[in-house]
């Protein structure tokens, strides 16, 4: 079929006739005003030739004179996304010359450079062209309807820009139009100026209403006023960069996002989420806590992938609300001002009450304390003992964590995940882990109260400098060890794609250089890696072989990062001494005990990555098992393939597995859905349930040019090239340049070792980027809102992690290191 008239177009066209044909199909279909018009099928543009006896035949029958030809693609309009202005759309066209010349045109803007750029960034290989005409009307008023805030997500407004005239200044930007805000269930008031009345504001509102309900998700909408006053709709797409909903519960809640504490903004995968509830299960049960095996963790609520957790009742308690905006100093400057903003609205109204139940508090208190106290004030006594029993506790944890070699079916492979993979990692004091971590993060936090107007930020940062004893800088040591080792195979190293040597690794054809002895100890290492349905670095090493060349660029000895974590590390002792003198001088008690403290860091504080590197064996030895459950299910015919496990929770697998479900269609919605969330470029710290990102409320810190405003994450000062870098799979950093990433967790780490400087998005002062960061002495800036967007790679860039700013500098000649 070459051409088709719009009445007969709907939804399942798009292949035929594109987003655009289809969505004006459907509101035709809807009972909505549309111009008449008729749509070039993609069939012609395959076939390379314009039908002109067919499209000239199609136009007489419209009427003739003056259209508007649209074009159309099949990557268009979509959920995922809107390709807005990536084509081309040429209006007034009149008389048939002109018609096919258009056509034509149309057909060309699918190769622009923006549209295929556009196509490759949002991960679509192939499209087609069909092109749409239209009569044309001659508007009074147009311009665009968003029946979502497309600024700030909240799904209870509508926004409306309008200006006089064609609508395409408006799209288009080149005015500045008028801008309304409509409540989405109330008319709009009278008297709010511009180009369109409350009659006109309420009639798109209700025009918008319909189209949200007819195409099940909030709309952008192109309409039309002609001098009549009739309303004309000329285009109805999804509006795809809205953050997903929170769950209905019938209530206005607050949720902050809680992955970028831990260095993760990518989604998690459903099986992580559920494996990750399913083992605080048992530890909540451990500390004496009644819980929901089905929900253990109620107020961690996965949205668009991300774990998010539900404030609201602490929000509206009387008694911790005042204290809510202090305790969230972790969370960065940003959302600390979101949360005090709810504090004044009226839906977060104090409440009596609390926000848990006093006689569980009390009995886990009753059941951690001794253990806490008493593990702490070991740990602070006897340090290197301390430490001894940390490792024997990751030892016995990985003992636990090994399944049976009796596991034979899917069903008792399962079993072994749901019950017994998290039994280990889950005991109340973690096998004698908690008492040394605590103690070391006392130990290092402590000082800075103790001697407030006695030391710097910056000094006590460097107490924290090249610290010893933390499994993370023990492996990024261990990673460089291997490029010293790699040296005489330079060029094949720098030489040769990150997966293609991991290819030759796995089939033994590369020069031995202890790859395998790290991989023993560390695959379970990875971006990401606390997520079971993430590959870690012993299925693909790749990352690896991208940092192993990034070493071999190290040509300065000064810059190798064993020196460099040895200078650090001869920097806190010194600032240590420097300290004590001065302390015991000004504030003799405080002092000394400050001074202990700092001491006791040095020997303990490293231990802070102890636990979470405790866990990985459990989700290491769990995602074997699930991926072989998954391999059953696949040639069950119960699932597409063995990782589309991954995109199912527990509940759900299990049900495959002993009741026969098929979870094909659920896995691959799940998978579709969660690449698209791998490409969202921001996550909102703060969420409403109505879906408003809270910061976006908070007013904007003052401007300073060329200054871009974060939180301090470790102190000093660097400049250089920046390096812009949104995954660190297979990823380049030139030593001496800055690090600019959304967020970092001990997958990225290794990237440090090169790197002058960081700068993140997000992050949390305790998170484990600013603390790898402080312990190899580079300065980091973190919270740093579109710092991935804002900056480019290469530019020249200033990072001041004491105050917590970077400073584009002009670009007049070479960095300075």
């Amino acid at each position: 079929m070459r051409l088709i008239w719009l009445s007969d177009v709907d939804a399942s066209m798009t292949e035929l006739v594109g987003g655009k044909g289809a969505g004006l199909g459907e509101m035709i279909k809807a009972g909505e005003r549309v111009p008449d018009g008729f749509c070039l099928t993609v069939e012609p543009y395959r076939a390379g030739e314009v039908p002109e006896r067919e499209l000239l035949d199609a136009y007489e029958r419209l009427g003739g004179g003056r259209v508007a030809v649209r074009s159309s693609a099949t990557a268009e309009d979509l959920p995922e996304a809107s390709f807005a202005g990536q084509q081309d759309t040429y209006l007034n066209v009149a008389g048939g010359g002109e018609l096919v010349d258009a056509v034509r045109r149309c057909w060309g803007s699918l190769f622009t450079e923006r549209a295929v750029a556009y196509r490759a960034a949002a991960g679509i290989e192939d499209a087609a062209m069909a092109v749409v005409v239209q009569r044309m009307i001659d508007p009074v008023a147009a311009g665009v309807l968003f029946t979502a805030n497309p600024v700030t997500g909240c799904r209870t407004e509508m926004v409306v820009d309008a200006a006089p005239g064609l609508g395409t200044a408006v799209v288009e930007g080149t005015v500045v139009p008028d801008h309304y805000v409509l409540d989405r269930w109330a008319p709009p008031a009278p008297g709010q100026g511009g180009c369109l009345d409350a009659e006109r504001l309420d009639l798109l509102r209700a025009a918008g209403a319909r189209l949200q309900e007819h195409f099940g998700s909030p709309q952008d909408v192109e309409w039309a006023f002609d001098a009549e006053g009739t309303l004309w709709l000329l285009q109805s797409r999804p509006v795809t960069t809205l953050f997903p909903l929170p769950p209905e519960t019938g209530d206005t809640r607050l949720y902050l996002e809680v992955g970028h504490v831990q260095g993760m903004l990518r989604p998690c995968t459903p099986m992580g989420v559920s494996l990750i509830k399913a083992g605080a299960a048992l530890w909540f049960e451990a500390a004496g806590a009644r819980i929901d095996r089905r929900n253990p963790m109620p107020r961690m609520v996965p949205i668009g992938g991300r774990l998010f957790f539900d404030v609201t009742d602490f929000l509206r308690s009387r008694h911790t609300r005042d204290r809510l905006g202090t305790s969230l100093e972790i969370y960065g400057p940003r959302v600390q001002e979101a949360v005090r903003l709810m504090l004044d609205d009226p839906r977060f109204a104090p409440r009596p009450g609390l926000p848990f139940k006093v006689g569980t508090a009390l009995k886990a208190t009753a059941r951690l304390l001794p253990v806490a106290l008493a593990g702490i004030v070991s740990s602070l006594a006897d340090p290197a003992r301390a430490r001894a029993r940390a490792h024997r506790g990751v030892a016995e944890i990985r003992r636990l964590s090994t399944p049976p070699n009796t596991l034979a079916t899917s069903a008792e492979r399962l079993r072994w995940v749901i019950e017994d993979s998290h039994k280990g990692i889950m005991s109340l004091d973690m096998h004698g882990i908690l008492g040394p971590l605590t103690a070391g993060m006392l130990a290092a936090t402590v000082p800075s109260a103790l001697l407030k107007g006695v030391a710097t930020s910056e000094e006590l940062d460097t107490v924290l400098g090249g610290m010893p004893h933390n499994v993370t800088t023990e492996m990024d040591l261990k990673l460089w060890g291997l490029a010293v080792r790699a040296r005489e195979h330079r060029d094949l190293f720098l030489g040769t794609p990150p997966q293609e040597l991991a290819a030759r690794f796995r089939a033994g054809e590369l020069p031995d250089i202890g790859l395998e002895g790290f991989l023993d100890r560390y695959g379970m290492r990875a971006a990401a890696e606390i997520d079971v349905g993430v590959p870690h670095w012993d299925e693909d090493p790749s990352p690896l072989f991208a940092t192993i060349a990034n070493y071999l660029r190290v040509e300065d000895p000064g810059q190798a990062p064993d020196a460099r974590f040895a200078a650090a590390a001869a920097r806190a002792e010194r600032m240590i001494a420097t300290l004590a003198r001065r302390a015991r001088r000004r504030r003799p008690v405080r002092g000394r005990l400050a001074v202990f403290l700092m001491r006791r860091s040095r020997e303990l504080a490293g231990l802070r990555e102890i636990a979470k590197f405790a866990w990985l064996p459990a989700i290491q030895a769990s995602r074997r098992q699930l991926l072989l459950v998954g391999a059953d299910l696949a040639a069950r015919g119960r699932l597409e393939r063995a990782g589309d496990i991954m995109f199912l929770d527990l509940g759900e697998a299990h049900a495959a597995v002993h009741d026969g479900a098929d979870q094909r269609a659920t896995a691959a919605a799940r998978r579709a859905e969660y690449e698209r969330e791998l490409r969202r470029p921001v996550v909102p710290g703060a969420l409403l349930s109505d879906g408003t990102d809270v910061e976006t409320l908070a007013p904007a810190p003052p401007a300073r040019d060329g200054v871009l405003a974060g939180m301090a994450g470790a102190a000093g000062r660097a400049t250089g090239r920046a390096r812009v870098i949104r995954d660190p799979l297979g990823a380049h950093i030139e030593p001496g340049e800055i690090l600019v990433a959304p967020t970092t967790d001990p997958g990225w780490t290794p990237l440090f070792m090169t790197a002058a400087g960081l700068v993140t998005e997000t992050g949390s002062p305790v998170a484990h980027g600013p603390t790898v960061a402080r312990e190899y002495g580079i300065p980091a800036v973190i919270c740093v809102r579109d710092a991935t967007r804002t900056i480019s790679t290469g530019q020249l860039i200033t990072v001041d992690g004491t105050t917590g700013t970077v400073l584009v500098e002009p670009d007049d000649g070479p960095a300075e290191k």
